[in-house]
């Protein structure tokens, strides 16, 4: 009977090759996990910075005679609720940034009948030229088109149990009113919007 004689140089035992391997597998799954948590890190600090960055806008910008001067894309206006807060009245406070809504025969320019541009009493936005303000019989200024449609956005409003589309400033997020389809020619729509968010400016 043949006794087992010593390894052969360079050659590795059973439980040598059980311990290779086992290194091997640690060795793979800790590269792997590293590898997930790097793409976790880079990517949750690629959400951050977006996050800290404001989103842009196109809008455009007119003089103060209404004339359109260009298209600039540019960073929303954005603030906290405690500076909008020192920087507008409580009413507009409540209706711009909290989407509230003012009394109907309240607002100051329900019946104004100057000429000029009326902006956004957040960012100074252009929003609509008095050229297209009618009498809405509403109790709140009504538009049939804005002057631009880039200045401002619509958004769908199911709040108390209605449908309707509400309009805000593109710029700034700022709360105006909504827009319906009873309106006169040419377009047919009435923006309805409320006189504490709006600023109107004399046409210069």
């Amino acid at each position: 009977m043949i006794k087992d004689g010593p390894s052969v140089s360079g050659t590795k035992k059973p439980d040598d090759e059980t311990s290779s391997r086992r290194t091997l597998l640690k060795g793979g799954i800790a590269a792997l996990f590293s590898g997930i948590f790097s793409r976790e890190v880079v990517a949750a600090s690629t959400a951050k910075e977006s996050a800290a960055k404001p989103s842009e806008v196109s809008v455009e910008i007119f003089s103060a005679s209404g004339k359109s001067e260009k298209i600039v894309t540019i960073p929303k206006v954005i603030k906290a609720d405690e500076q909008w807060s020192k920087q507008l009245s409580v009413q507009a406070f409540k209706v711009a940034r909290r989407a509230g809504t003012e009394r109907a025969f309240s607002g100051e320019y329900a019946k104004s009948h100057g000429d000029g541009l009326y902006r956004c009493i957040c960012c100074a936005n252009a929003l609509f030229d008095s050229k297209t303000k009618f009498e809405s019989g509403t109790g709140w200024p009504s538009f049939w088109q804005p002057i631009s449609a880039l200045n401002v956005s619509k958004s769908s409003d199911r709040s108390f149990g209605m449908q309707r589309d509400e309009i805000s400033c593109s710029l700034c997020d700022a709360h105006l009113g909504h827009v319906f389809n009873d309106g006169p020619k040419p377009t047919g729509l009435r923006y309805c919007m409320n006189s504490v968010s709006l600023n109107f400016v004399p046409r210069g």
